[in-house]
């Protein structure tokens, strides 16, 4: 290896340092395993641990294919419908901010029969990977690049994986009362994310008009 490309390999891992905390904790309030979590263990309270542990792979691995689609098709998407990166972030910002309202007031929480594929859907598509999660991927790409971004996405799913797979013991640590007031957190957390994307989106266009 020359230097240079050692230097060029430091620097990528220098900016991939820096912008992991950027692109952790949007998706880690995006994916809000505190959420999911009553909703999954509700679903899967009446089956076997072998069908909760295939449960739990499908799942997981259809929330990480569904994610990468999208670092990998955002871009295309963008030029296909003539949308600029502004655009997005102010879209996105919205959306996601409507994710989080609605998760600051929801109080009911809608019990379902256990099917085959649940894993697939709703579990993997839309509970872990949804609309809120997708939109803060592909900004996130805009914004910080996809390695970090993807670095990032793989995390938050590993930690799914294991908030599941210990999903009884969280809920005894935390109680339920607990576990509800962290998921509020969480999305008052994603609403903040949310207007800091629509302030950005505005600051994008403002600059573009100026300079135009």
């Amino acid at each position: 290896m020359t230097p240079e490309e050692q230097v060029i390999i430091i620097r990528l891992m220098e900016n991939i340092v820096k912008a992991f905390p950027h692109t952790f904790i949007p998706l880690f309030a995006a994916t809000n395993v505190f959420t999911v979590l009553p909703i999954f263990i509700s679903l899967t309270e009446e089956i076997t641990n072998s069908e909760r542990k295939t449960i739990i792979r499908d799942s997981l691995l259809t929330a990480l294919i569904v994610g990468l689609l999208f670092v990998a098709l955002g871009k295309v998407i963008f030029k296909i419908l003539g949308i600029t990166e502004a655009d997005f972030k102010i879209a996105g910002g919205l959306v996601l901010l409507i994710f989080a309202i609605l998760d600051l007031v929801r109080h009911d929480e809608t019990r379902k029969r256990p099917f085959d594929k649940m894993g697939v859907v709703p579990i993997g598509v839309p509970l872990i990977t949804g609309p809120a999660v997708l939109t803060t991927i592909l900004v996130l790409v805009d914004q910080y690049g996809i390695v970090p971004t993807v670095i990032s996405f793989v995390l938050n799913l590993l930690i799914v994986w294991i908030t599941f797979v210990n999903a009884e013991r969280v809920i005894r640590l935390f109680g339920k009362g607990g576990i509800a007031g962290i998921a509020k957190i969480m999305a008052l957390l994603l609403a903040s994310i949310a207007i800091m994307m629509i302030r950005l989106g505005v600051i994008n266009i403002i600059h573009r008009n100026i300079k135009g």
